[in-house]
Order: C-alpha cells, then structure tokens, then sequence
C-alpha cells in the first residue's frame, strides 16, 4: 500500500555549509540558496535587460519597464511624490517576494516565504523604516497618526489605544499574510499529488479515479501561481500605504 507523503517535508530547512561560530548557527542552508538566487538573478536579468537602453525597446527592456511603472504607479498612487524616494526599497521587496514565490512553484524547490522567520523579517524591515522615517521627519508630530481628526473627545482615548495596537500589530499580520496564503496553498497542492499517487498504485480503477485530483492538482497550480503574484502585490502595497502613514501622519 502507497504511503502518503508528508506534505510539510517541502518546507524542510537543510544544512548545506555548516557553520557555528561560538554556538551561534550561521550555516549556509537551501533557504540561503534560494534567496541569493533569488537577488542575483533578478539583479542579473535587470542589469542585462536595460543595459542598452535603445531607442527601440528589446522585450526583455519592455518587461523590465512595465515592472518599473507598476510599482511605481503603485507607490505614487498610495505615498504621493514624496514617497518615491523610497522607491529602491519598495520595488527590491516586490522584485524579492515575487521571484522567490515563483520559485517555489517549481518541483523540489524550497517556498522561502512558508517560513515565518522570513516574512516577519521582511515585515519588520518595513515596520523600522516606517519608524525611523516618521519620527525622523515629523518628531513627535508623527503621533498625529494614533489620533484621528473628527473623533469625539469622549472617545477619543479608547480611539487612540485601538490605533496603537492595530499600528503594534501591523508587522504581524503583514508577515502571516504572506507566510500563511503560501504555506497553506503548497500544501494542498501537496495533499492533491498525494491522492494522485496513492491512487494510480491501486492499478486500473485508482488510475480512472486519479483523473479528478490530477485535474484539481493542475487548476490549483495555475491558482498558486497567481496567488504568488497576487501575494507580493498585497504586500508591496501595504508597504506603500504605511510608508505614506511615515510621510504623512496626518492624513495630508
């Protein structure tokens, strides 16, 4: 009788440079891999595509400057002008999330945003700059953002302590976003592969029943490859919306 396999096994950490530096474990694992993978080759493509810079775009610019315009548009729609100076930071976090989600629809590789450490990571990111930015700028005016305009005075500290808790509470519900809609779409897709396997062992019969979670496998792999989009557009955004919080606090 076929075992099942483990659907969480895919999301595996492994040792491939072990390291400890005084009990600290700083080996490079294929978590690593990935994410160096992940910022060369992206590095590379845009290094390579828009290295000419020709009068007439080749496809490979073209690409490169929809790209460029969507998250763009989306940092100007959301943090106005001022925002685009953080431009650089936003489109690496896109570019970043994007690529390394796409990497993990291929087979044997690892989906470096199922782990929580690393989304909270790159939530935190966000987060700190959010801070930093905010206070660097306006001072103690950035406070202005846990006080809405119009609210009663009655209310107006219940108002306040819920704005700082939603506000303390963005890293985390930033990073399970991410980490939460990738973990749990691999493993469906896991638990499908699964059926079709342990069917097509039970001879003719498990072959004919098999078709049904093939078909629902493949459907579900197109549906992951949109929700990785989808994912590092949600994220990218959110990031846009609270850089302008940073700049402008008071809603201006």
């Amino acid at each position: 009788m076929a075992t099942h396999p483990d659907p969480i096994k895919q999301f595996a950490i492994n040792k491939l440079l072990p390291l400890d530096i005084n009990g600290v474990d700083l080996s490079f694992t294929n978590s690593s891999l990935f994410m160096v993978a992940t910022v060369v080759l992206t590095s590379a493509y845009f290094l390579w595509s828009t290295g000419g810079r020709g009068m007439v775009p080749t496809r490979s610019q073209s690409v490169s400057e929809i790209v460029y315009e969507f998250v763009a548009g989306m940092l100007r729609d959301s943090a106005g002008s001022s925002g685009m100076k953080f431009f650089p930071f936003v489109f690496s976090l896109f570019m970043f999330i994007l690529i390394i989600n796409m990497f993990g629809m291929f087979p044997y590789f690892l989906t470096v945003t199922a782990h929580i450490i690393i989304t909270i990571a790159l939530a935190m990111a966000v987060f700190l700059t959010v801070l930093v930015v905010g206070f660097g700028r306006h001072g103690v005016g950035f406070l202005k953002l846990f006080v809405p305009s119009g609210v009663p005075m009655l209310i107006m500290p219940l108002v306040i302590a819920i704005e700082i808790i939603s506000f303390i509470a963005r890293p985390i519900s930033h990073s399970v976003r991410l980490f939460a809609n990738m973990l749990a779409g691999h493993i469906t897709l896991k638990v499908f592969a699964g059926f079709i396997v342990s069917l097509s062992a039970m001879g003719t019969v498990g072959i004919v029943g098999s078709i049904l979670p093939f078909a629902m496998t493949v459907g579900m792999t197109a549906l992951e490859f949109l929700v990785a989009f989808l994912q590092a557009y949600v994220f990218t955004m959110l990031t846009c919306m609270y850089i302008n919080d940073a700049l402008h606090p008071g809603g201006h």
